[in-house]
């Protein structure tokens, strides 16, 4: 139906009718309903004007329902209770029994660094849930919400969004990772050391320089890029008994040890290496569902434990 024809109807007649199919009296619905009894007259009249038909009755002092009356009053008791039950009661939200899915819009990094402590905690929370991590970047987490195709985005997020709402969870900073026994560098590295070691890249596009090149250049110097990937893994990976030095952020560079042979460490980059902001976000209409209200605080308690437990970890201090 179109939006412009609900106007000439009143829903609120629909209590009204019911009302009166149960008292079968225009005044004892009346005080059922707390109205005077020429306000019952009035809501009888405009019930029937809406429903084109004379609905009740009078035979003595009995209002006798109609047989479209007595048609229509299951369909209408129906609506009614479905707008009670499912409608107008606040929602609800109960973790232990939902069996639905988490979407959680990740970039690489993010993936890379949460994912086992979001499995884990969901795993214990929700214990019937799917969770379903899906790949997104900078340029398209806007339109994976606008989609529906994630709940919520971990990452950092472009400016001007729109219908968004986030938070922040934590600021990321740049350190330098390398294998101290292949490079034979210390930390803290020198910019001599910095730009005398080859380099390795992580970039979104493939591209092999970053804003790091262009701080250098105004410098006076110039750093060898010797390979660049899209993926921090495989970059980390790289990085063990090979003469490379690469720059990632600091939660990467500490993350818990693939295996016993892991030794590589980090420094504190010689040059100024401006940090990132890793915000939470989700649709604006969906901000009060008690779900997603549940979702933001629970991943962002796990998010900010798992941080905090990284930047204690004293496995990487640049030294052997």
């Amino acid at each position: 139906m179109a939006q412009k024809q609900w106007r000439k109807y009143d829903l609120n007649l629909l209590v009204t009718f019911i009302t009166l199919m149960e008292t079968r009296s225009v005044t004892r619905a009346a005080e059922r309903l707390a109205l005077g009894q020429s306000a019952m007259s009035h809501s009888l009249s405009r019930l029937r004007v809406m429903l084109d038909d004379p609905l009740f009755e009078r035979r003595g002092h009995q209002m006798v329902p109609t047989a479209r009356a007595i048609d229509i009053a299951p369909k209408i008791q129906a609506l009614l209770d479905t707008l009670a039950s499912e409608v107008l009661v606040p929602p609800y939200f109960d973790p232990q029994h939902y069996d639905g899915q988490v979407r959680i819009g990740l970039t690489d990094y993010a993936e890379l660094i949460f994912a086992p402590a979001l499995f884990d905690s969901f795993t214990t929370h929700l214990p019937h849930a799917q969770l379903s991590l899906r790949p997104v970047d900078k340029k398209r987490c806007q339109q994976a919400l606008d989609d529906d195709e994630v709940d919520v985005v971990i990452g950092v997020l472009p400016e001007g969004m729109e219908n968004m709402a986030s938070q922040l969870l934590y600021h990321e900073q740049h350190v330098c990772l390398f294998d101290p026994k292949s490079t034979g560098l210390q930390a803290p590295i020198s910019l001599a050391d910095f730009v005398a070691t080859p380099h390795a890249l992580v970039s979104t596009q493939g591209q092999l320089t970053s804003p790091i090149d262009q701080t250098l250049t105004k410098l006076g110097y110039h750093r060898h890029v010797v390979m660049g990937s899209q993926r921090f893994l495989t970059v980390r990976q790289l990085l063990k008994q090979r003469q490379l030095l690469c720059t990632v952020p600091e939660l990467m560079a500490r993350i818990d040890n693939f295996d016993d042979t892991d030794t590589l460490a980090l420094s504190v980059p010689p040059i100024d290496v401006p940090g990132f902001d890793i915000h939470l976000a989700w649709r604006q209409q969906i901000s009060a569902h008690p779900r997603t209200q549940w979702l933001i605080a629970h991943i962002t308690e796990t998010v900010l434990t798992r941080v905090d437990a990284l930047k204690a970890n004293p496995s990487y201090d640049g030294k052997e």
